[in-house]
C-alpha cells in the first residue's frame, strides 16, 4: 500500500478537502443513508430521496462511484437492470452520516427557535 503524507482538511492545499466536500453534500448523505438498507435501483433511490432530480442523483452516484463509496451493478437482462450498492468503504460512512441526520431531526426545534430569535433581532 502506498505511503501518503498526513492529511489535514484545515490546510487549503490538502486534497482530502475534496472528500470532505463530497461527504458534506446533502445529497451524498441522503443517498448513502438510503443505500444503507441494501442495493437499490435508480428509480427506487430517486423515490427514497425525496426532492432529488434525476440529473443530480446521476451526478451524485457517479461521484460516489468514482470515490469508491458506491458500486454500480449492471445485469445483462432485457430490459437492462442496474443497481447501486454501498461498498465496504461506503458502509464506513453510513454511521457518521446517520448520526448527522439524527442530530438534524432531534435538534431542529432548537435550530428553528434560534433562527426565529436571530431574525427577530435583525428586524429594524
Amino acid at each position: 500500500m502506498p505511503q501518503f503524507p498526513a492529511f489535514d482538511v484545515m490546510t487549503a492545499t490538502c486534497p482530502s478537502r475534496t472528500s470532505l466536500a463530497r461527504i458534506a453534500n446533502k445529497w451524498t448523505a441522503m443517498v448513502v443513508i438510503a443505500l444503507s438498507a441494501g442495493p437499490m435501483r435508480f428509480r427506487d433511490l430517486r423515490t427514497g430521496v425525496d426532492g432529488i432530480s434525476a440529473k443530480v442523483l446521476t451526478e451524485t452516484l457517479r461521484d460516489l462511484e468514482r470515490d469508491g463509496i458506491v458500486t454500480r451493478h449492471v445485469y445483462a437482462e432485457v430490459p437492462p437492470r442496474v443497481e447501486y450498492e454501498l461498498t465496504a468503504l461506503g458502509r464506513t460512512l453510513y454511521a457518521p452520516l446517520q448520526a448527522l441526520g439524527l442530530w438534524a431531526e432531534e435538534h431542529f426545534p432548537e435550530v428553528l427557535a434560534a433562527r426565529e430569535s436571530y431574525d427577530a433581532r435583525q428586524r429594524p
